[in-house]
């Protein structure tokens, strides 16, 4: 198996959201899109898997070196090497995917967010700086193209804070800003013990209306010249917010139940949005 295909299998299986905003790039760039995505989801994987806090930051450790290897031009993982080539291809240094390994170093410093604007920055720090290299990956005209990536990054994060809810709080996580859940009679106990009642419902529905309104600030700032090299990130975009929408109409109940789309469904979205632009 090569070091695509290897990433490929890891986070773009046939079905999958990033599979299906992909699916009409070409290969080169398809390649290193999955396998920025695949060292994403090996950092997220450290840190969450492991039962015991010291074996999540040893592995958050090899996977600091086996980067540091990867730009050295010694990578071992496949991982790091399909991100060493994807790297090198277009011009993304050591230091800003240093930046996504820290925003994995967040998740286990913190698992809780005293307001909005502490997650916004843990927002950022993950899913904001990763769509900002895909997007340099895929092409840019405009340095706005830069701004829009960003905050695609933080409203797809809300999204899946959304989704994820009663996921996070297994691994005893709270994602949702507690000074908002207190305004609403809320506690983070209330969320460990899966509590959807009307005062959860409200909550999320502040969560929810700004999901979307971050949604709708990314495709205000991308400039009509790049639209069509950021199909891509439009696709991911659109499955997104029809989750989204999945999700108002449940009233966010996502504590004991997950939403998903199928994969014929996100097929419709990504022809559409790609055909579109």
């Amino acid at each position: 198996m090569t070091p695509d295909e290897y990433c490929q299998q890891s986070v773009a299986a046939r079905g999958s959201s990033l599979y299906y905003s992909v699916l009409f790039l070409p290969a080169e760039q398809r390649h290193a899109v999955v396998a920025l995505h695949a060292f994403t989801r090996e950092l997220r994987g450290a840190v969450d898997e492991p039962a015991e806090p010291g074996v999540a930051r040893a592995k958050l450790a090899f996977w600091r070196g086996e980067l540091h290897a990867a730009m050295a031009g010694s990578p071992q993982h496949p991982v790091a090497r399909a991100l060493a080539a994807a790297a090198r291809a277009h011009a993304i240094g050591e230091p800003q995917l240093a930046q996504v390994v820290d925003g994995a170093q967040m998740d286990l410093d913190c698992n809780r967010y005293p307001d909005f604007a502490a997650l916004d920055a843990y927002c950022q720090q993950t899913a904001g700086a990763v769509q900002l290299l895909s997007a340099k990956i895929l092409g840019y005209t405009e340095g706005a193209t830069l701004e829009y990536a960003r905050m695609l990054g933080v409203a797809l994060r809300l999204t899946e804070i959304v989704r994820d809810v009663g996921r996070d709080a297994g691994r005893g996580r709270v994602y949702l800003p507690l000074d908002e859940l207190k305004r609403f009679g809320l506690a983070d106990g209330d969320i460990l013990q899966r509590r959807e009642d009307q005062r959860f419902e409200q909550a999320m529905a502040l969560q929810i209306a700004r999901a979307r309104e971050h949604h709708e600030r990314a495709a205000a700032l991308l400039p009509p010249a790049d639209r069509r090299a950021q199909r891509a990130g439009l696709v991911l975009a659109s499955i997104s917010r029809a989750l989204l929408e999945e999700i108002a109409a449940l009233r966010g109940r996502t504590l004991k139940q997950s939403v998903t789309l199928t994969p014929l469904r996100k097929l419709w979205i990504a022809w559409k949005t790609w055909v579109t632009g």
